[in-house]
């Protein structure tokens, strides 16, 4: 598998492209806004004698999301700039990803890019200039302390290649059948990447300077324990029903592979520590719901078979290139039809039905036992 290039998300404006189905990423660069600003506030720079800032999003995608991100950040900067009665730095505003990424969608986009931003009661001009990059963030991308502020949400779960020696039949991640061995290579593969990326990315900041990363994750130590296995071995279950149909072929799902790993809290935060390049300022876990256009609160699912179809489409949206490639484009409608019900069928058996007799038309039923997990 040659993860340069058949990882991107699906590109153009679709239905099932990623532009259209990362709401729940979109979420995601909402919940951290805190977090972002309190990273901007904390740098040790001179804000009122910065003349340019470099801000580099790794992982930029081709969807609407890495430009709420960046006025996020000119938000901030511009609050900042305006309590201390200065100008705003002209920021120069890096959009990175792998070179097949849809940078054409991602640059059509700019022309809904506001050229300004709300700063309280008042809308200043923020000078920025924007430039794509494609490239891998497990190579240098930057000359030695030239970036600002790194950010990447949603990109650093992808490793920078299938574990080598992996033998892990029927399962395209670290399933419940998976041997011991398959967890330790993806372990280590993960841990050797982030420390890897780390490194690099401190010889690109200037002294003084922040990264905020959010990533999918899992909650408890227990590697086989965890909502992206689950999801995921939902996946080998679809293909898996399509081998025993002889749809797939049981050696082409043998060797596939995802290049993907769901760290817990603990192990993302020893690489940082044994690392002891950077500190951690903040760390903070938060969940959401499996159904991305399910943005409650609470546990109550109205349709697990349309919540089920949903998950599905922002699965197909990031899969589908990587299934293409390796599969072949026949089998990806129905794949994704079996996965959609699977998740269904997950949904059902985790609810906890709240009445007896019939269920009414728009009545909550049940709870969703899952929620992806993010660092």
């Amino acid at each position: 598998m040659n993860r340069e290039k058949i990882l991107h998300m699906n590109g153009g404006a679709s239905c099932y492209s990623y532009a259209a189905n990362s709401k729940t990423q979109e979420e995601a660069v909402l919940k951290i806004r805190p977090i972002m600003e309190e990273a901007l506030t904390e740098m040790h720079i001179d804000l009122p004698m910065m003349e340019k800032m470099v801000v580099a999003d790794l992982g930029c995608s081709s969807g609407p999301n890495t430009f709420a991100m960046l006025t996020e950040v000119m938000k901030i900067i511009g609050n900042q700039c305006q309590r201390k009665g200065v100008q705003p730095p002209e920021m120069l505003l890096f959009l990175n990803d792998l070179p097949e990424n849809d940078f054409n969608t991602l640059f059509q986009s700019l022309r809904n890019f506001k050229k300004k931003v709300s700063v309280g009661k008042d809308t200043i001009n923020v000078p920025y200039f924007i430039v794509g990059l494609p490239g891998s963030f497990y190579e240098r991308l930057f000359p030695s302390q030239s970036v600002h502020f790194f950010h990447s949400s949603y990109s650093l779960h992808w490793i920078s290649q299938v574990p080598e020696g992996l033998e892990n039949k029927g399962n395209i991640y670290i399933g419940k059948t998976s041997p011991p061995l398959v967890a330790k290579l993806y372990q280590d593969q993960f841990k050797r990447d982030f420390s890897l990326f780390l490194e690099l990315r401190f010889k690109e900041l200037v002294p003084g300077g922040q990264m905020v990363l959010s990533f999918l994750g899992r909650k408890k130590n227990d590697i086989y324990d965890g909502e992206l296995s689950t999801s995921w071995g939902l996946v080998s279950e679809s293909l898996n029903s399509m081998v025993l149909e002889g749809l797939v072929e049981e050696e082409k799902l043998d060797s596939f592979n995802l290049p993907f790993y769901a760290p817990s809290m603990e192990e993302a935060k020893a690489v940082i520590n044994a690392q002891g390049l950077v500190n951690i300022i903040r760390t903070q876990m938060f969940e959401s719901n499996w159904d991305p256009h399910d943005d409650s609160d609470d546990d109550f699912i109205y349709d697990y078979v349309q919540s089920g179809a949903n998950y599905a489409a922002s699965i197909r949206s990031v899969m589908e290139p990587m299934i293409v490639s390796h599969f072949g484009v026949a089998i990806v409608d129905e794949l994704f039809a079996r996965f959609a019900m699977n998740v269904a069928k997950h949904l059902v058996k985790g609810c906890v039905w709240i009445g007896v007799g019939r269920r009414e038309e728009g009545e909550e039923v049940g709870r969703s036992i899952g929620k992806c997990v993010t660092l």
